[in-house]
């Protein structure tokens, strides 16, 4: 009699290989202390379907709406010059989405990748939303 696999084989195998594909595409921990440019790129770019993306998500929103506020709080009580000049009709996620384009373009920049995060997203927030001079 030809042996085949018990169901329960089969099913651990498939459970094991989910997971394993899982967490191969999964952000790190060590994403979220928000070192580098690249470690916010990492959290924002997490995708819709990843067991993460609610937490990564916010994560990366509440970044970006901390820093635009620090800002245009620093900007407008120092009058000091702007270096994001967007529409009022900008949104936080208009600004996720400029900065997962300029960050996908520079990914392969070492330097900048390495910058504080928040260097990195005000370079791509001011090539986005340019200043008039």
């Amino acid at each position: 009699m030809k042996k085949t696999p018990s169901l329960v084989l089969v099913c651990g195998a498939a459970c094991l290989w989910g997971l394993s594909t899982q967490m191969a595409g999964a952000v790190e921990d060590t994403a979220f202390r928000f070192d580098t440019t690249s470690n916010l790129y990492e959290v924002c770019s997490v995708p819709a379907e990843a067991a993460e993306y609610v937490v990564a998500n916010q994560a990366c929103r509440a970044f970006i709406e901390a820093s635009v506020q620090y800002h245009d709080a620093i900007a407008d009580r120092k009058r000091m010059k702007r270096l994001i000049c967007y529409p009022k009709t900008a949104t936080i996620a208009d600004g996720k989405q400029a900065f997962l384009t300029w960050a996908s373009a520079h990914s392969g920049d070492k330097r900048l990748m390495a910058e504080q995060p928040v260097v990195g997203l005000v370079r791509a927030l001011a090539a986005k939303y340019p200043c008039a001079n």
